[in-house]
């Protein structure tokens, strides 16, 4: 077997560490006899996976006590309109509540657009230029209105490769961040977040997965009406349990967490992916081949696009680049050209060997 290096932006590799002990334990979990995936979800087996996995997020985040963490369905879009619907009040038939918002690309577009069915939606900074969004707004740039139950933004916008350097100051305005794409990639502050949301299939397991970290204070200000499903408090008061919740998804995720704390914890991992962004940004910035168009102040450690001198190489560029065991650099149909998404479980060699290969490619084709 040959495993190539995989670049893409999700479902995205998984460490090979990982993915051996589930190998492993596939057929049977720990002596129990059967696989994780055959495993009631209340059962004492299962139970103690979904602890241990939880107390390990909680170390590697340094997630203070007054936080619950949620391990849920639906993906970072249900997060769209669950955060709404939970923060804003009154009821289904009005939008009583009003939120601000960052508009910097593609992911935080559709939040807005999910957000604006439930509330009033202020978008307090909107970086699109010429149909691109290459920039985010300077610190300290942006006023938030005084009567917002919370402030979204998306730290990290996968397609377009633009990332805050920085966390918005909202003072006590509960703060709400997508963190899909950056999650684990570096240490933060979750006390200055109200609600964190990131879909599992970047940077802690596989699709199916969303796990959810919110300030006490946030639960239990649903809307009227709100399905059950889609109440936070719900999920809180059961331990993420009040239907079959994707357990093997939740394994994975726990082995993830497992892994992280070997390698040396978020700090450790930021130290990495830091080195790995910065020596391909600096590969392509040397070349008059490739280009990014992101401003180099909120350029993103996890997705790297870039486009070719000739857009007429890009099919060319690709099919030679996957005969290397270098796979899905394809750009975004919304954006063309390429892009090499660089989360936690992509080796440190995978990045060299993609340099390696774009530095002949330009010497064969520049």
């Amino acid at each position: 077997m040959s495993r190539v290096f995989n670049f893409s932006a999700g479902p995205a590799a998984l460490p090979q560490d990982v993915l051996e002990k589930a190998r492993a334990e596939m057929l049977d979990w720990r002596g129990a006899g059967m696989s994780v995936m055959e495993m009631s979800h209340r059962g004492k087996e299962f139970m103690s996976i979904a602890e241990q996995a939880e107390a390990d997020l909680r170390e590697i985040m340094a997630i203070p006590d007054n936080y619950k963490v949620l391990f849920l369905q639906g993906g970072a879009s249900s997060q769209f309109a669950m955060v709404p619907l939970n923060l804003l009040g009154g009821s289904l038939s009005d939008k009583r509540g009003k939120a601000d918002y960052y508009r910097t690309g593609s992911w935080s577009k559709k939040a807005i657009a999910e957000a604006k069915r439930f509330g009033e939606v202020t978008v307090v900074a909107d970086t699109e230029r010429g149909g691109k969004f290459t920039s985010v707004p300077a610190e300290g740039a942006v006023a938030h209105g005084s009567d917002a139950v919370y402030v979204h933004y998306t730290p990290n916008e996968t397609i377009e490769g633009v990332e805050f350097p920085y966390i918005p100051d909202t003072g006590n305005v509960s703060l709400v961040a997508d963190m899909s794409s950056t999650i684990l990639s570096r240490p933060i502050d979750v006390s200055k977040f109200g609600i964190i949301y990131a879909g599992a299939q970047k940077n802690i397991g596989p699709a199916g997965l969303t796990v959810v970290i919110i300030r006490d204070d946030l639960i239990g200000n649903a809307r009227d009406g709100t399905p059950a499903m889609f109440d936070y408090k719900t999920h809180a008061d059961t331990d993420s349990m009040y239907n079959t919740p994707p357990t093997y998804g939740w394994y994975l995720a726990g082995l993830v967490f497992d892994w992280i704390k070997q390698k040396g914890g978020l700090k450790a991992m930021a130290e990495i992916n830091q080195r790995k962004a910065g020596k391909l940004y600096a590969a392509i910035d040397a070349s008059g081949f490739y280009s990014n168009p992101v401003d180099p102040a909120c350029r993103s450690w996890m997705n790297v696009p870039f486009t070719l001198a000739d857009a007429g190489l890009d099919a060319t560029f690709l099919s030679e680049a996957k005969e290397a065991g270098l796979v899905t650099l394809k750009g975004h149909r919304s954006v063309g050209g390429m892009r090499a998404s660089i989360y936690n479980a992509m080796p440190e060699e995978g990045v060299d060997a993609l340099i390696a290969f774009m530095a002949d490619f330009e010497k064969r084709n520049g």
